[in-house]
């Protein structure tokens, strides 16, 4: 069984999309027999890489998902918001050897297309127990 860290960042401008697409990560870990043993709220998707961090230093983690909405603005804000979650996400999956995946809408995404797009919640942890169970071990190469 698939153990998730499940980091969700609560800033939402439309209100229900975090919401929907939480429940469609849990939904979808049940589905796959993964079991969330922790899940963590933070402020905005750019809170989210040091959350990541903390749940893949876990013993009792073996991927992160990470679910946010960008909704775009009046300025490029949401362009640098999602730009340095993901790389910041990044960093933490192949600094801790760990499945991070990347469960964040937008940007350049109105509020109705968020709304649309709550499945992705599902989407991001699918991801992550597929990943979780098909990467070998760290030291586990070819002919050993």
């Amino acid at each position: 069984m698939v153990r998730l860290g499940l980091v969700v960042a609560q800033f939402d401008k439309v209100g229900t999309v975090i919401d929907g697409m939480t429940e469609h990560a849990r939904e979808a870990a049940d589905e796959r027999g993964a079991e969330l043993v922790a899940t963590v709220e933070v402020p905005g998707t750019y809170d989210t890489p040091l959350a990541a961090d903390r749940l893949a230093r876990r013993d009792d983690v073996d991927a992160v998902t990470v679910l946010g909405a960008i909704v775009t603005g009046d300025t490029d804000h949401d362009q640098v918001i999602a730009d340095a979650a993901a790389q910041g996400l990044t960093d933490v999956s192949l600094d801790r050897d760990t499945p991070v995946t990347f469960g964040v809408i937008g940007p350049d995404m109105s509020a109705a297309e968020a709304r649309e797009r709550v499945e992705y919640g599902a989407l991001a942890v699918e991801s992550a127990v597929d990943l979780a169970g098909e990467l070998p071990e760290p030291d586990a190469g070819p002919g050993r």
